[in-house]
């Protein structure tokens, strides 16, 4: 249930419904727009008797909500939100860049890599510190030390760091590292890290799961959101079809569909989406055509030495390329990169 306010409606009236919702023990979520406040209801309805609350001062209609996503939802905040990271900013006018390698491998290639990106004008450093790898053998990431680096990178280029939480036992630690904290596709549906992650104070980037329904992606988020942590971005990174052409199918068309339904920022990495360089360039692109916020591509000094996703990682000479090409892109759709 939703319930919109009257154009003109006062602190007081609003104070006054929300007092009224709160003491039928169901919670509340405020959304306070340019022209009209909405005050969406969370929990059992039937507590509540809607001809009460319509009869209540300032209150224009009662709406019913039937997605079983309430928070993430347009209906209850019909504004976009705008998720702020230094210089990075999701669901605004603004698109942003997170660049570097998957996986980070040593203090040489990560800091040669965040200087490039940063001259290149990424905004912010991606870089995985905990590898989830399909192979147990595979290399699996240089952890705390890993995170050290990153954050010997933030102090050198200024650039924001994202990087991945794998297991509630390590919140703590990269809570204390990243600025962004990055659930992957595996993790979407681990709920009980859901609710740890978006009680850690920090913007969680969370990207859809490989075989995950628009639904399914909507209700993880929902899971964050009702920590109270409403600084969520949410990622395309590439479904499982029967294609073998490529690593992944990148499912585009779910930025504009995400955007209609609900209110926050989407992303697209088009690296894990193809698992191919080539594709990177012409994939970005499309992104941005279809309205998607930002990118998140890997990039590696020597792709073809990397330890980890080689053969989709972009070389420095690739990521000035794909810069080049998406920046008249943006402004031509009004937005800047």
């Amino acid at each position: 249930m939703i319930i919109v306010m009257q154009r003109n409606a006062e602190d007081r009236q609003i104070d006054q419904v929300v007092a009224k919702v709160k003491a039928a023990g169901l919670d509340v979520h405020l959304s306070r727009g340019k022209e009209v406040t909405i005050i969406g209801v969370i929990g059992d309805k039937t507590r509540l008797d809607p001809d009460e609350l319509q009869a209540m001062s300032g209150v224009e209609k009662i709406m019913h909500v039937t997605a079983s996503y309430k928070r993430a939802s347009r209906d209850f905040h019909p504004e976009n939100s705008v998720v702020q990271v230094g210089p990075m900013s999701f669901g605004g006018n603004r698109i942003s860049i997170i660049a570097g390698p998957c996986a980070v491998e040593s203090k040489e290639q990560l800091l040669e890599t965040a200087r490039a990106v940063k001259a290149m004008g990424a905004s912010a450093l991606r870089g995985g510190a905990y590898k989830p790898r399909t192979n147990p053998y595979s290399f699996q990431g240089l952890q705390e030390k890993g995170l050290e680096l990153l954050a010997e990178a933030r102090a050198a280029t200024g650039l924001p760091v994202v990087t991945e939480l794998m297991s509630v036992k390590d919140i703590e630690v990269v809570a204390k590292y990243a600025d962004v904290i990055q659930i992957g596709a595996r993790n979407m549906q681990n709920f009980i890290l859901l609710k740890e992650a978006g009680q850690a104070g920090k913007p969680i980037l969370l990207k859809r799961g490989m075989s995950s329904t628009l639904e399914e992606f909507l209700l993880a988020a929902e899971y964050i959101l009702a920590q109270g942590n409403n600084s969520l971005i949410l990622c395309e990174r590439g479904i499982r079809t029967f294609e073998d052409y490529n690593r992944n199918t990148l499912a585009l068309a779910i930025v504009p569909t995400i955007k209609k339904v609900s209110h926050l920022p989407i992303i697209a990495d088009p690296s894990h989406g193809t698992g191919r360089a080539d594709l990177v360039i012409p994939m970005s692109r499309a992104a941005i055509a279809v309205g998607a916020d930002g990118l998140i591509v890997e990039v590696h000094p020597h792709p073809e030495k990397a330890l980890v996703d080689g053969p989709q990682s972009l070389s420095f000479p690739q990521f000035e390329e794909l810069m080049k090409e998406i920046k008249p892109m943006a402004k031509a759709l009004g937005r800047e990169i």
